[in-house]
C-alpha cells in the first residue's frame, strides 16, 4: 500500500490539520498528525460508509474516541465527501458550527456518537458493536446478512486511562464481540507528559487478561501495510474483540512532534511551514488538498455507494420473504413505537393493593417486553433489586457461554454503572433500540458523565433508579440520594420522573418512550406505596396535576412527589377535617410541568396561596414552585424508614404543623405569599 499516493494523503491530512487548529487558534493538532496514517488506511480501504447517506443501516461504525482529535475526524469526513465543506474546516470551533471543539452527534454528518470527555466514545463502541450483534442475531437469515459490518475506533492514552474504558473493555471481552475493532494510538503522551510518569502496567496482558485478540504495530508513522495486515487480521477474528497497538509519534513532522506541548496548542507560524516544506507543500498557501487525494477518497465514497445499492436490493428481496421482520426493521429504525403499545400499560384503582413502584416498574417492563421488541433492558448487578428484568427473558450473552445469546435482550452490566450507561448511548447510537438500565438512583452519580451525554446527544436512553430516598433505610446515607434529583432536574434536555403509583409508574413510561430525543431518569421506591385516587396513566403527560380538590377555593396547596404524594394525601385529609381547605398536587415531573402553558400551570399552583412542597430528598430547587418545604437540608441515616421520616419531619403531623404554621404567618402579614420564604 506504500504509494506515492498515500502518502501524499496522509501528509495533506496533517498540514490540513496544522492549519484548522491554527485557524481557531485553538485545539489539539499533535493527535491528528500522528493518527493520520491509521485515519487513512481506515478511511481508504476497510470503512463502509455512503456520505449521500449518512445514516445507512448496514453500515461500518467508527468512533474517534480521543474527541479531543476530531480536527483529524472532520478531516476525513470532509475528504470523503460526507456533507462537511472546506469553509465547515476554517470555521472549526467557532459559533454554530458543523466543527464544535468535540465531535457532536447532532452537529455534524458522520459522527457516529458525541465523544468529549475520555473514554466515552470506546464505551459508545462496545454498546455499538454489542448492537450489531443483537440486531444481526435477531433478524439475519440465511442468504440474507443485513447486520454483517464492524465497528472501528480509536483510542488514545487518555482514554486508556480512564477508568470506564475498562468497564466497557472487560464487557466487551466477556460478550466476545468479534466485530469491535479498538485501535490504540499509542504515542505514550498525555497533557502532563510521557505517561511513564503515570502508567506502567503491560498494556497488551491487560487485554489478553480481558479476553482480547491482540496485534501490535511498531511503526504506525510510516508503515501503512503492517497497519492495513493488522485491520486484515483483526477482521479475520470473529470470536473476541480485537486490539491493534499502533505505536504513532505524537505531532509527527513539527520540530516539537513526540512531546506534551504539541498535545493541546495550534503550531506555531514558522512551525507549520516547515512542517509543509517537508512534506513538499506550499509553505505560504493554507487549507490545501491536492486533486488526487480528492480522487483517492472520492473513490472509496462511491465504493460505498455500491455497498448500500447492494444492501437496499437485498433488503427489498428480504422484505418479500420476511415481510414482518422487514416492516418491523424500518419502523425500528424511524424511531417510531408499535401502533396501539400504550394498551399494554397496566392501570390501576385505589382498591389495588400497594406495592412499591420499582415492582410496578418490573410489572410494566413485563407487559411493554411483548409489544416493544426494541425495548433492551439491563441492571448494574442489581436486577433483584431494581426488578428490571422480565419473565422468560434472554441474556444477551455469546452462544458458546451457554448463558443466553446475541438476540438475548437482557444484559448483565455486573458492577459497571458507568460503563452500562455509555454501552446504553452506544446501543441507541446504533439505532432501532430503545436500552434502559438499572442501579440505586445514589449511583446515577457513579455513571453521571455518559448520563449527561445522553441529554447532550438527544438519546431516547432510561435510566431506571430505584432506592429514590431515606426511603431505602437502614443502609444508610451513603446510599440515600438527598441532591441526585437537583442535578438530573437541571440537566437541559433531560426529563426526571418520581411517580406515586402504579398509574403514575405506567405514565412514566407512557413519557419516555415518546420521547424520541430526551433521556429519562425514572425514580422509583423501594418500599410499598398505596394506589391513589385521582392518579391516571395520561396525567403524567402535564408533568404536575391536582390530583385531589377542595369544595372550595383552597387555603393551602401541597404539591409533591413519588413516595411522599401518599403522605400528602393523608396531611391533606386531616386539615380539611379541621377546616382547612387543602389542595394536593402531584408533580412527578417538574420538567413537564414547566413546559405548559402559564394558564395551566396557574390553574394548578394558584396564585396567592401559600404552597408546600414535601419530597424526602433535597428542599433545594423546590423554591420556585412553594413558599415552605418538608425534605432534606442534610445528609440521611442508618435507621429503619419510619425512624427515619420521623427524624427528619417528613410525616403528617409534621405537615399539618407547618401547614398551620404557614397560613397563620400570612393571615399575620396580610400579604400574598412570595417564593422564596421557607419555614
Amino acid at each position: 500500500m506504500d504509494c506515492h499516493i498515500d502518502h501524499l494523503a496522509i501528509n495533506t491530512i496533517r498540514c490540513l490539520a496544522a492549519d484548522v487548529v491554527k485557524g481557531a487558534n485553538s485545539g489539539h493538532p499533535g493527535a491528528p498528525m500522528g493518527c493520520a496514517p491509521i485515519a487513512h488506511v481506515l478511511f481508504t480501504k476497510f470503512l463502509n460508509f455512503n456520505p449521500k447517506n449518512p445514516k445507512f443501516i448496514n453500515r461500518d461504525r467508527f468512533v474517534l474516541s480521543n474527541g479531543h482529535a476530531c480536527a483529524l475526524h472532520y478531516i476525513m469526513l470532509h475528504l470523503s465527501g460526507y456533507d462537511l465543506s472546506m469553509d465547515d474546516l476554517k470555521q472549526f470551533r467557532q459559533l454554530g458550527s458543523k466543527t464544535p471543539g468535540h465531535p457532536e452527534v447532532s452537529d455534524t454528518p458522520g459522527i457516529e456518537v458525541t465523544t468529549g470527555p475520555l473514554g466515552q466514545g470506546i464505551a459508545n463502541a462496545v454498546g455499538l458493536a454489542a448492537a450489531e450483534a443483537h440486531l444481526a442475531a435477531t433478524y439475519n437469515r440465511p442468504g440474507f446478512k443485513l447486520f454483517n459490518r464492524h465497528v472501528y475506533a480509536i483510542f488514545g492514552d487518555g482514554c486508556y486511562q480512564e477508568g470506564i474504558s475498562h468497564e466497557a473493555f472487560s464487557l466487551a471481552g466477556h460478550w466476545k464481540l468479534g466485530q469491535l475493532i479498538a485501535i490504540y494510538d499509542y504515542n505514550k503522551i498525555t497533557i502532563d507528559g510521557p505517561t511513564d510518569i503515570s502508567s506502567s502496567e503491560d498494556v497488551i496482558q491487560r487485554f489478553q487478561s480481558y479476553g482480547w485478540h491482540v496485534l501490535v504495530v511498531e511503526n504506525g508513522d510510516e508503515d501503512l501495510a503492517a497497519i492495513e495486515r493488522a485491520i486484515e487480521e483483526a477482521k479475520a477474528v470473529t470470536d473476541k474483540p480485537t486490539l491493534i497497538k499502533v505505536n504513532t509519534t505524537i505531532g509527527f513532522g513539527s520540530l516539537n512532534q513526540g512531546k506534551e506541548n504539541v498535545h493541546g496548542a495550534p503550531l506555531s507560524d514558522n512551525d507549520i511551514k516547515q512542517l509543509k516544506k517537508k512534506f513538499g507543500f506550499s509553505e505560504e498557501k493554507k487549507y490545501i488538498v491536492p486533486q488526487e487525494v480528492y480522487n483517492l477518497y472520492k473513490a472509496r465514497a462511491e465504493y460505498g455507494a455500491q455497498v448500500e445499492a447492494k444492501w437496499n436490493a437485498l433488503f427489498a428481496e428480504y422484505k418479500i420473504r420476511f415481510p414482518k421482520e422487514g416492516t418491523e426493521l424500518e419502523r425500528r429504525f424511524s424511531g417510531q413505537l408499535p401502533v396501539g403499545w400504550e394498551a399494554a400499560l397496566p392501570r390501576f384503582t385505589p382498591s389495588d393493593p400497594a406495592i412499591a413502584t420499582r415492582k410496578l416498574s418490573e410489572g410494566v417492563l413485563t407487559a411493554l417486553s411483548t409489544v416493544i421488541p426494541e425495548l433492551l433492558g439491563g441492571s448494574a448487578d442489581l436486577t433483584s433489586s431494581n426488578l428490571t428484568r422480565w419473565k422468560n427473558a434472554i441474556d444477551f450473552q455469546h452462544p458458546s457461554t451457554q448463558l443466553g445469546d446475541y438476540s438475548g435482550r437482557y444484559f448483565r452490566y455486573g458492577v459497571r454503572e458507568h460503563g452500562m450507561f455509555a454501552i446504553m448511548n452506544g446501543l441507541t447510537a446504533f439505532g432501532g433500540n430503545i436500552p434502559y438500565g438499572g442501579t440505586f438512583l445514589n449511583f446515577l452519580t457513579y455513571g453521571w458523565g455518559a448520563a449527561r451525554l445522553s441529554a447532550l446527544s438527544h438519546f431516547r436512553v432510561l435510566y431506571v433508579m430505584t432506592h429514590d430516598s431515606i426511603g431505602l433505610g437502614e443502609d444508610g446515607s451513603t446510599h440515600q440520594p438527598i441532591e441526585t434529583l437537583v442535578l438530573t432536574r437541571a440537566t437541559p434536555n433531560m426529563l426526571t420522573f418520581r411517580p406515586a403509583d402504579g398509574n403514575e409508574v405506567s405514565g412514566t413510561y407512557l413519557v419516555a418512550l415518546k420521547n424520541q430525543h430526551r433521556p429519562s431518569v425514572i425514580a422509583l421506591s423501594r418500599q410499598n406505596l398505596p394506589q391513589l385516587e385521582g392518579t391516571s396513566v395520561e396525567a403524567i403527560q402535564r408533568g404536575g396535576y391536582v390530583l385531589q380538590d377542595t369544595q372550595d377555593l383552597p387555603q393551602l396547596i401541597l404539591i409533591a412527589t413519588g413516595s411522599e404524594v401518599s403522605l400528602a394525601v393523608d396531611a391533606a385529609k386531616e386539615l380539611n377535617n379541621e377546616g382547612i381547605q387543602t389542595r394536593v398536587v402531584s408533580m412527578p415531573c417538574t420538567e413537564l410541568f414547566d413546559e405548559q402553558s402559564d394558564e395551566y400551570k396557574k390553574s394548578v399552583l394558584l396564585n396567592g396561596v401559600p404552597i408546600i412542597s414535601i419530597e424526602a430528598l433535597s428542599v433545594t430547587g423546590w423554591e420556585k414552585y412553594a413558599h415552605a418545604h418538608i425534605g432534606m437540608k442534610s445528609f440521611g441515616a442508618s435507621a429503619p424508614i419510619n425512624a427515619l421520616y420521623e427524624t427528619f419531619g417528613i410525616t403528617v403531623d409534621a405537615t399539618v404543623a407547618k401547614a398551620k404554621k404557614v397560613i397563620k404567618y400570612y393571615q399575620k402579614m396580610g400579604y400574598v405569599p412570595e417564593v422564596g420564604l421557607d419555614f
